[in-house]
């Protein structure tokens, strides 16, 4: 069975928003162990304090990578990663399980995104797409694409 980690700055503010995710998490927990570590979002620094944001990135990339165990295969999110398609997730992660690599992490960044260090330790660099999604509500939206990747694995009729 995978083990997923979805590592994220900031916590679910919203009790829509935490509802969704532990509804996923509820469909998760038959198909892989899921484990969520949150990380303590910095303020994002005014506009134009690029210095400012370099450190808050910097404080928050840290936290992430103490998050992670280098045995993991790390997907970042990026809006400058590639797209894959929810049959080529899946195929991603049936991959890992193949190559006998069973944990993987998911890591969302906070409002200003992922520091670089971060990226660079990433196995793949994944975007949701050029549309911008609050990283609160993006954390739903990899939720179910984990849950409709796993369904699709065991060929389950979620995904239509």
């Amino acid at each position: 069975m995978i083990r997923l980690h979805l590592v994220a700055v900031g916590t679910l503010k919203e009790p829509y928003l935490r509802e969704a995710a532990a509804e996923y998490l509820r469909r998760l927990g038959p198909l892989a162990r899921v484990t969520v570590h949150e990380v303590k979002e910095t303020q994002a620094p005014p506009p134009g304090q690029t210095a400012l944001v370099a450190g808050a990135l910097a404080v928050e990339g840290e936290a992430l990578l103490n998050r992670l165990r280098d045995s993991w295969s790390v997907i970042a999110l990026d809006r400058e990663g590639g797209q894959l398609s929810s049959e080529e997730i899946a195929a991603y992660l049936q991959g890992l399980t193949v190559q006998g690599r069973g944990d993987a992490a998911v890591l969302i960044g906070g409002a200003m995104g992922l520091a670089d260090r971060v990226l660079q330790r990433a196995d793949l660099r994944l975007s949701l797409g050029r549309i911008t999604l609050p990283h609160q509500l993006c954390r739903i939206v990899v939720l179910e694409q984990l849950y409709r990747a796993l369904k699709l694995i065991r060929g389950a009729p979620y995904h239509r």
